[in-house]
């Protein structure tokens, strides 16, 4: 009796089929973006330029130690009060420069929110969440004013009702009807008039 072959299996089409699920899985599958803090290094100055002094009364001094306590200007805060204490110092206008300032006007605080820096430092036994907390307060001071310089400005400028967040959004949507143009110059008009000056050290 002659003896029988086994039968063969064609292995390509199965190299087909793992080829095409290969591909299936690299498009469907999403890769989640790792999301950061949005911040961008000052410009370098030229070497020959000469170093700027800036005043200490121009400094407004955030430190978060390593029990998560905040001093400003070395005295202990709560973290509540350090919103209305960053937009007391940044809209001060010491100098009488200011126009549009509306604080005290105190001569031993910052001039005029050009020259306002605040330095925020931490130790390395920070938690990661009391610094991200005191980094929110610190920018939703720039926003607060931001906000309230809008509302005097855009009206003058063909933007009534619309604070300085509703500005940036509407700026972005490509579905907003109005001057687009117009709105950049008053944006950056804000921007400028109140400038983020956040410095961190570690």
């Amino acid at each position: 009796m002659a003896k029988r072959s086994a039968p063969e299996v064609n292995a390509g089409s199965m190299a087909d089929i793992a080829f095409l699920l290969l591909i299936f899985f690299l498009v469907t599958t999403t890769i989640p973006k790792d999301s950061g803090i949005s911040r961008k290094l000052p410009p370098m100055e030229p070497p020959n330029e000469e170093d700027v002094v800036i005043k200490q009364k121009n400094i407004f001094t955030v430190l978060l130690n390593g029990k998560d306590q905040l001093l400003v200007e070395d005295e202990l805060m709560e973290l509540k009060d350090l919103r209305a204490a960053a937009i007391e110092f940044l809209d001060n206008g010491g100098d009488g420069s200011c126009s549009y300032c509306q604080g005290a006007g105190d001569p031993r605080s910052s001039d005029n929110p050009d020259k306002a820096i605040i330095s925020l430092k931490n130790e390395r036994e920070t938690s990661y969440a009391a610094y991200i907390s005191v980094q929110n307060e610190l920018v939703a001071a720039y926003n607060e004013l931001r906000n309230i310089r809008a509302l005097e400005v855009g009206p003058k400028r063909g933007f009534p009702d619309m604070n300085f967040v509703e500005m940036e959004k509407n700026y972005k949507d490509a579905k907003f009807q109005g001057n687009k143009d117009k709105l950049k110059e008053v944006i950056d008009q804000i921007r400028n008039e109140y400038p983020e000056k956040l410095s961190e050290v570690q």
